[in-house]
């Protein structure tokens, strides 16, 4: 095939000031042949998924270990003795260390094999205080933290790494493979806010199991999350699930503010057909000091915390893991006083963020 032909078969995508393929990227350049003149060469680098997972976490090398069961895997080059498993487009990566605290997976993986990674899906255990069973979906980041904050759980203060796409698309499909599990009702499907790392900055989920050792050593759910990723990432028969450049005109992303750990007034709307999601801003990552003016107060003004800051890191990052969508924000209006929806809305309206009500993203 030629030059052009190969062109023809990339799509390009504006991810700020970069352009990314979505199958392939192209590097050009001018080298010096036998005779010393100058020849103008192309390589084709390819863009790839990365699944990573960890030995030491059973929820995490549970379902791992299922998806290699799977057929068409084949060993990989390894990464600073990570080990690696090839399929198609997609790079299965196993570590020894902490899912939270492993940086930079991404730009590493593209410096040791020339691959692009187009996104990163991190398996791991969840752990909840109820200890209820759970099949869960988030996107990570931390930032509400300022600089010289310690994160409890990896990551970097300030930092968020771009949502990936597939989130909204993935818990939906999730919760269809675990009702033909019978795992529904004893597990709960849920997304979680946006919270933890490790510092990365390619569109990334973490797909976790919980909330007890006992449940992330589930064959059952570990198997249900290995489906996932299957038919997911089509590495089966089927086309892969949540793919953005295929989104049917549909091109308005949530932006969740607001609510608990749960997000259940955007679950509401994420778990309806066609919705796409970004980043979860849940009521802990929205630090508000009250002005004293609790009641009175009728704009941001004198409203101290890093609440500003999250929402500017979470929507810019929620638009580069969506070239071309409109992000609205969606708020959990019950969940804040007054004055902190009063403030919210006069910053997302100086920001020029608009707000979205549940009818706008189906």
């Amino acid at each position: 095939m030629t030059l052009v032909g190969l062109l023809a078969r990339v799509r390009l995508i504006d991810f700020g000031h970069c352009r990314r393929a979505a199958a392939t990227r192209f590097n050009s350049g001018y080298i010096a042949n036998s005779s010393g003149k100058n020849t103008y060469t192309t390589s084709i680098r390819e863009m790839v998924t990365l699944v990573v997972a960890t030995t030491v976490d059973p929820a995490s090398v549970g379902p791992a270990s299922a998806l290699l069961s799977m057929p068409g895997w084949q060993p990989g080059p390894s990464l600073q003795g990570i080990s690696s498993f090839v399929n198609k487009e997609v790079r299965l990566l196993k570590h020894d260390r902490s899912i939270v605290r492993e940086d930079h997976l991404d730009r590493r993986w593209e410096e040791a094999t020339g691959e692009v990674v187009n996104e990163v899906i991190f398996l791991s255990r969840h752990t909840a205080v109820s200890n209820r069973p759970a099949l869960t979906i988030h996107p990570i980041g931390v930032p509400h933290l300022q600089v010289g904050d310690v994160p409890p759980a990896g990551g970097k203060p300030g930092w968020a790494a771009p949502p990936n796409p597939r989130i909204g698309p993935w818990l939906r499909l999730l919760k269809s493979i675990a009702e033909s599990h019978n795992l529904i009702p004893e597990f709960e499907i849920t997304l979680e806010a946006t919270h933890h790392g490790p510092e990365i900055h390619s569109p990334t989920m973490f797909v976790e199991i919980g909330s007890t050792e006992e449940y992330w050593k589930r064959q059952d759910a570990a198997q249900a999350i290995a489906l996932l990723v299957w038919e997911g990432l089509g590495l089966g028969e089927g086309t892969a699930v949540g793919d953005w450049s295929r989104n049917a005109g549909q091109n308005k992303v949530l932006l969740g503010i607001g609510g608990g750990h749960y997000v259940p007034r955007h679950m509401d709307i994420v778990l309806k057909d066609g919705v796409w999601v970004g980043h979860l801003l849940s009521g802990y990552s929205l630090p508000m000091v009250d002005p004293g003016q609790s009641k009175s107060h009728k704009g941001m003004q004198g409203v101290g915390g890093t609440w500003k800051e999250a929402i500017k890191v979470s929507f810019e990052t929620t638009k580069e893991a969506f070239p071309g969508g409109e992000v609205l924000a969606h708020l959990d209006h019950k969940s804040f006083k007054s004055w902190q929806k009063n403030a919210i809305i006069g910053f997302l309206a100086e920001q020029g963020i608009q707000i979205g009500k549940p009818g706008d993203f189906c």
